[in-house]
């Protein structure tokens, strides 16, 4: 659920209340007001409908609960990382940018739906890389007919996703050239890698926050806008509120997964990699879709890519290490499809980002290759 401060840091010297975000200054209706129209309506009848009518309708209502209570955890911590300033402020967004889908994805894991979060987790990559972003330059480049941005920085995010990919493809090819040989050796393997990823993530995140942040000067320029009018009190109450909210909500998400497998025909692999995933990245798609709308295509695009990179070399691995006292042993390999889908999702983007332009056709373009990857998917049993 990365937010666009989490790969621009805050401004050292406005550690203070962030200007007012555009739906609180003007004082209409806006899109927080629809989120919180969501939380209010929708989150009762979840925890109602769990113990009252447990089932499909818990799946459906627990579904359409998370999405606000993601975009308040986002929104939260951005506030809170504003005003903790470059440093700690850059460090903390990052690393909580996709805290719901963590969340989401430990309910799964300790339930045993270990296929449920691999799919969730090649899902949420494939939803950023083409459904957010496709959906972000469409709606922008039907309002503009073109638009520009940092080309630089966007191929970094490339470049890191290609690990990524190289991270789910070497335990998946180990195991198609040995056979049930590897099997044995695939946990080991997959701690070792995830302990990688980390380190990576680590040097990424000294990258963008310190070494070459001037790489990312050119989204400053009205991140701290978008952020509603909180203090810190407030912003860490809501924090936590939401965060328990997600742990609640995932919890009977999760319990009802059989249920809504078994009442809509779908396969566990498309629940998680559709279902679970746009769920997920519904507050990102909203955030990335308005930064769009306003021309600010750098952060629109940094919201697509960082939040890949989230999920694939910090979500991912901390999953694979928790598992360890869960006794569940996750590994990071994946199945072929799944792979193949990282692949395409990755070129596809990085194809977009080539000559640091969009227009709508090439949202179209994503936005395509998601569609037919989710076709293949949904018929995967």
């Amino acid at each position: 659920m990365s937010t666009p401060a989490s790969i621009t840091p805050p401004s050292p010297g406005s550690p203070g209340t962030p200007p007012s975000s555009e739906g609180e200054s003007k004082g209409g209706f806006n899109v927080d007001h629809l989120f919180l129209g969501l939380l209010a309506v929708f989150f009762p009848l979840a925890i109602a409908s769990h113990f009252f009518f447990p089932g499909v309708w818990t799946f459906v209502l627990c579904a359409v609960a998370l999405v606000p209570l993601a975009r308040l955890m986002g929104e939260a911590t951005e506030v809170i990382a504003h005003k903790l300033g470059s440093g700690l402020g850059g460090l903390m967004n990052a690393s909580f940018g996709n805290a719901a889908e963590l969340i989401i994805a430990l309910a799964a894991l300790r339930s045993g739906h270990a296929d449920v979060v691999k799919a969730s987790i090649t899902g949420a990559i494939l939803g950023n890389l083409l459904l957010v972003l496709g959906a972000a330059i469409l709606a922008g480049g039907l309002k503009y007919p073109k638009q520009k941005f940092n080309m630089t920085a966007a191929l970094s995010g490339s470049a890191i996703m290609f690990l990524a990919l190289t991270a789910m493809s070497i335990p998946d090819l180990f195991h198609a050239a040995r056979g049930p040989a590897a099997e044995k050796v695939l946990f080991p393997m997959s701690v070792a890698i995830s302990v990688i990823l980390l380190i990576v993530y680590a040097l990424s995140l000294l990258f963008s926050l310190r070494t070459h942040s001037h790489l990312y000067a050119g989204e400053e320029d009205g991140a701290p806008e978008e952020m509603p009018v909180w203090s810190t009190k407030k912003a860490t109450v809501v924090l936590l509120g939401a965060t328990l909210g997600v742990v609640v909500v995932a919890e009977f998400l999760v319990h009802a997964i059989e249920d809504a497998i078994a009442a809509f025909g779908f396969t566990h692999t498309f629940v998680g990699v559709i279902i679970i995933a746009i769920i997920g990245n519904a507050a990102e798609h909203s955030t990335a879709i308005l930064m769009a709308l306003k021309n600010k295509m750098d952060l629109a695009f940094n919201i697509a890519f960082e939040s890949s990179k989230q999920i694939a070399l910090f979500v991912a691995p901390v999953l694979v290490l928790v598992s360890i006292p869960l006794g569940q042993h996750l590994t990071l390999e994946f199945s072929h499809m799944e792979v193949l889908g990282i692949a395409i999702g990755t070129g596809a983007a990085t194809l977009i980002a080539l000559d640091g332009e969009s227009n709508w056709l090439e949202g179209v373009m994503l936005l395509g290759v998601y569609a037919i990857l989710g076709v293949a998917f949904f018929f995967i049993p």
